[in-house]
């Protein structure tokens, strides 16, 4: 009967005990833990400092649940029959010092179920641990490499972690590029036997104490999708062409036009089928004077979108166009 009740527990996503909660005084003989079977990788990138953790299940929103990373101190990723606060609590130990192989030692020392755990982490310094209980289910497995691991479990096969290594380590790029080649990689070896459902990457940047909202550099999910690995790398595009746009934002207001006006070109060039970009760069131009440059691109967003229309004549209320009404009808001639 007990081990039917851990059973339904499992199929409900219930939690087992937490590591944080020291005050627990019951015992446990079953296991009623939620199971996010996955594969994932941890990684750590030498030359910008960066830190980042990727991950794809047949499990619903795997992104909330299984990766962790905090600016300048380390990654998490927390997987199998999961323990959610090895994430948070591996990160409090690495931001105080502590190793990602001794934080991880330290988080299984407090486990009852270490058993059915699949745990990597990686510190700032491109230490990396990763634990596979031996209760995992198979086909399962973990690969440490130079700055990163691999870990998998509930597989097709064992050949995932090995696919996974090697297309981080061959891929070049940014850690983001590198991680996700590591996914599709473990896909492409056969991924979780359930199939497919969930898959989120999160990078942060390497300075210790920037806040989070500001350190994270990439942090997107893909809740529910029959090819969620496919999205993910959609959606890492999308996000490179609007950080340049945020750049070229970030650039006019210290007064750097031509720099920012490269930046809105470069956002234009990575998705030229986004009229907001294109929208954006056009009003930039304008507001700088190059009403002539702005015109062909108005006229293209206008097309594309003949929001864009309206939106025009509401800027000079903001200061983000001048306030003259030759101007305006200029621009909304553009065709």
């Amino acid at each position: 009967m007990k081990r039917s009740l851990a059973l339904v527990a499992c199929l409900f996503g219930f939690s087992g005990v937490s590591l944080a909660d020291d005050s627990a005084n019951y015992q446990r003989d079953d296991i009623a833990l939620r199971p996010a079977h996955t594969f994932s990788i941890v990684a750590f990138d030498p030359t910008t400092g960066q830190l980042g953790a990727a991950v794809q299940s047949h499990w619903f929103s795997v992104g909330a649940i299984v990766i962790w990373a905090e600016p300048g101190v380390g990654a998490v990723a927390t997987q199998s029959f999961i323990e959610v606060s090895y994430g948070p609590n591996g990160l409090a130990l690495m931001r105080d010092g502590t190793s990602a192989a001794e934080a991880l030692k330290a988080l299984l020392a407090k486990d009852e179920h270490t058993n059915v755990r699949q745990v990597g982490m990686v510190d700032a310094k491109g230490g990396v641990a990763v634990h596979t209980g031996d209760k995992a289910i198979a086909a399962h497995c973990d690969i440490k490499g130079v700055n990163f691991t691999v870990q998998a479990n509930m597989m097709e096969n064992a050949g995932v972690c090995p696919a996974m290594k090697s297309a981080f380590e061959k891929t070049t790029g940014d850690l983001a590029e590198r991680m996700m080649a590591a996914l599709e990689a473990g896909q492409g070896a056969g991924g979780d036997i359930r199939g497919k459902q969930s898959a989120a990457i999160l990078v942060v940047a390497g300075d210790k104490g920037v806040p989070l909202w500001k350190g994270k550099l990439f942090d997107l999910r893909v809740e529910d999708s029959a090819e969620p690995i496919v999205e993910l790398r959609r959606l890492l595009h999308v996000a490179r062409t609007y950080r340049r746009m945020t750049e070229g934002d970030d650039l006019m207001t210290i007064g750097k036009v031509e720099e920012a006006l490269v930046a809105y070109r470069d956002a234009e060039i990575m998705s030229p089928d986004n009229d907001e970009a294109i929208f954006w760069h056009a009003a930039t131009l304008a507001a700088i004077g190059r009403v002539d440059e702005s015109l062909p691109l108005f006229a293209k967003s206008f097309k594309m979108n003949p929001n864009w229309r309206e939106l025009v004549k509401r800027l000079p209320a903001s200061d983000l166009l001048p306030a003259d009404p030759a101007l305006m009808e200029k621009i909304l001639s553009a065709q």
